[in-house]
């Protein structure tokens, strides 16, 4: 092996700017789904295609029945993969058209009964969220063989999320406008051929991310396993298990939030003129929040950072409830700041998950990289499916009428779901967070050593 080649698959060598940028690239393209899936999807259903709140919420909780087995079943699918283009690049490059597809089937709407819509929409959200992972699963464990090092780790996955929350920031932005610009008219057909635009940018994303990055960190040559023993090693794993349940609850905060937003806007504050600028900067303020990411862990320990931003989320989100509709500026402000202090949680975290995997093989001496980051998405998935599900059960239980003037209880119940309920979730989280035992001591230890038994298993 040359000098150069030594350089590039050094496992702890410094990753380059443009492979962090190609890398991050990629959640830009999955948030042109995801931001419409948390935004859009249940005002969709509900305001467009005519299912009601709660059978909508019930359906997404329903469907993370099957996500509970197809998310690890990927991950070992992933991990057992072999190809030119290494394991997880080669779903991102060939899996983009089939996503669009399910994406824009999802966004269809049949003239069906009630019944029909119902099979409908479990049907095609299946098969989306299915796709979904074939892709995800593949590039979120990729983030974790591109280097071993911590900071740049966090550098690369906060790339990612600065991606996300742009996506995110765009999809809030030109989505309505683009329905209402190419459906002319025509709400339905303008779902459609929005999802179509965006299917269509999202898969030359995925591969732009499959030729700009590399996998460096393979499982030791002698490795042997099976799902089962992957999974068992993730359950002996405590430093993940607190990741596991931080998504599972937090996911339920944003999620929420997110959700919520668009009924806050059109109905609680009888603004509908807003909602575009109220979900607009929330994404920027969460975009900001993850690019300043790698300058606070340099200064603050990861845990201990995760600790005060979820406090510090649930703290504002809590002080939402008690702004007056009136205080426009106001809520905007705190908005703004619950996004800055909520934007770091995913880059922190899926940095986090990938120092999980080195914890696992330094104790195992095994490594599955794709599983230990499909069960975590599964977890926030679940968490995401908890909280459309919460959403939609409020908002039946308090009286919500698509399209109509809404009642005071039912203002209460959109109110309580964008500020108490995701509020005291993030508090929790924080607390959860007090048990994640894998600090910076311990992490620089464990990548020394298995870079030692690298060097000699190679020798």
């Amino acid at each position: 092996m040359s000098e150069d080649s030594s350089k590039e698959n050094n496992i702890l060598a410094p990753v380059k700017l443009g492979e962090k940028i190609g890398y991050g690239l990629g959640d830009l393209g999955f948030n042109f789904y995801w931001a419409n899936i948390s935004g859009f999807l249940l005002y969709f259903y509900t305001d467009v295609f005519g299912i009601t709140a709660a059978a909508a919420g019930t359906m997404f909780l329903v469907t993370k029945i099957i996500d509970a087995f197809t998310d690890p079943v990927m991950g070992g699918i992933a991990d057992r993969t072999r190809s030119k283009w290494g394991k997880y690049r080669p779903y991102l490059l060939f899996g983009g058209i089939p996503m669009a597809g399910a994406a824009v089937l999802t966004y269809t709407t049949p003239d069906l009964g009630e019944n029909g819509k119902l099979v409908w929409a479990y049907g095609t959200y299946t098969f989306m969220m299915l796709m979904y992972t074939i892709l995800s699963m593949p590039y979120s464990a990729l983030s974790g063989v591109i280097t071993a090092k911590s900071q740049d780790r966090t550098d690369l996955i906060s790339f990612r999320f600065i991606a996300a929350f742009t996506g995110t920031t765009i999809v809030n932005w030109f989505t309505l406008d683009l329905v209402e610009y190419l459906g002319k008219g025509d709400e339905a057909l303008g779902w459609q051929l929005t999802m179509v635009l965006y299917g269509l940018v999202a898969a030359v994303l995925f591969a732009i991310v499959t030729f700009t990055t590399k996998e460096r960190i393979q499982p030791p040559p002698t490795q042997k396993t099976n799902a089962l023993s992957d999974i068992k090693d993730l359950l002996k794993n405590k430093p993940w298990m607190v990741l596991f349940a931080l998504a599972l609850i937090i996911m339920i905060t944003i999620t929420m939030r997110a959700g919520a937003s668009i009924y806050y806007i059109k109905y609680y504050l009888e603004k509908p003129d807003l909602v575009e600028l109220f979900i607009t900067t929330y994404g920027l303020a969460l975009a900001a929040g993850a690019a300043l990411t790698p300058v606070m862990t340099r200064f603050v320990e990861k845990k201990k950072l995760l600790i005060v931003l979820l406090s510090l989320t649930g703290i504002l989100s809590i002080s939402f409830f008690f702004i007056p509709a009136d205080a426009t500026w106001l809520i905007f402000t705190v908005n703004i700041l619950i996004g800055l202090s909520l934007g770091p949680k995913s880059p922190l975290a899926f940095s986090m998950y990938a120092d999980t995997a080195d914890y696992t093989e330094w104790k195992t001496g095994r490594r599955a990289t794709a599983m230990t980051f499909s069960a975590a998405t599964f977890s926030q998935k679940l968490g995401g499916a908890l909280a459309t599900w919460a959403i939609g059960l409020i908002l039946s239980a308090m009286g919500y009428v698509a399209k109509q003037a809404q009642t005071d209880a039912s203002q209460t119940g959109i109110l309580l779901t964008i500020s108490i309920v995701p509020g005291i979730i993030a508090l929790l989280a924080a607390f959860v967070m007090r048990f994640y035992s894998l600090d910076n001591k311990l992490l620089s230890k464990v990548q020394i050593e298995l870079k030692e038994r690298k060097a000699s298993e190679t020798a």
